[in-house]
């Protein structure tokens, strides 16, 4: 795996783990419409995150 996409494979879950913090935080405040939105957004970036690990899990296995 490149250094390159390994970055990138964090990139997204940082993005993922932030905004699940993000709805957290709106959720506590009481705005529960947008901690409805931000998490949809984080189960968006979460679905991103572990597709893309997947793919570079798989040309690991393969040695591509």
């Amino acid at each position: 795996m490149s250094h390159s996409q390994h970055e990138k494979a964090v990139e997204l879950h940082n993005q993922a783990a932030h905004a699940h913090q993000a709805a957290a935080a709106s959720h506590n405040k009481g705005d529960h419409l947008s901690a409805h939105e931000l998490s949809k957004q984080a189960h968006e970036h979460s679905a991103e995150a572990l597709k893309h690990s997947n793919e570079l899990a798989a040309k690991f296995k393969t040695g591509k």
